[in-house]
């Protein structure tokens, strides 16, 4: 008995609910991205058409054409920016690499000297020598710590 009372309940909830779910369901706008994509897709497509492009000619086309950059919205680059890739461009004219090439763009885009150009002091020209050595001689650990402290005991 109670369930043929419920029944006729239930199945006007479903129906208003499917009214209302409806009734949500209206054509959103495109966003201008959205919209410059369309244009942009019609208008390269357009262009392979023109063009008589077919298979993998047209799909190589149709993939530059969208990955490239309208002229108008160009980005220029911040005065920072332009910085960093003079700064980049140098280092690599140069051959830096690890260490040397930090120092040098942390001081380049400082606006500082050049790092590697700044004399080195006695002490630093000693350490440098001492290193060498040892490097030549292979040594390694303990024997390596006691070779660089003789040596740079001994130059001085």
């Amino acid at each position: 008995m109670r369930i043929s009372s419920v029944l006729p309940v239930v199945l006007s909830l479903c129906f208003l609910s499917g009214a209302a779910m409806a009734a949500d369901t209206t054509a959103k706008e495109p966003t201008k991205a959205q919209t410059a994509q369309r244009d942009k897709m019609s208008s390269c497509n357009k262009e392979a058409t023109d063009k008589d492009l077919k298979g993998d000619e047209r799909k190589t086309f149709m993939s530059n054409c969208l990955k490239a950059k309208p002229a108008e919205s160009e980005k220029k680059m911040t005065a920072q920016q332009q910085k960093m890739a003079d700064c980049n461009k140098e280092a690599g004219d140069k051959a830096l690499k690890g260490d040397d090439r930090k120092a040098f763009m942390s001081s380049c885009l400082k606006g500082k000297a050049d790092t590697a150009e700044k004399a080195i002091t006695p002490q630093q020209q000693k350490m440098a020598d001492c290193n060498k050595e040892a490097g030549d001689k292979a040594l390694k650990g303990d024997d390596r710590k006691t070779f660089m402290n003789t040596c740079l005991k001994k130059a001085a």
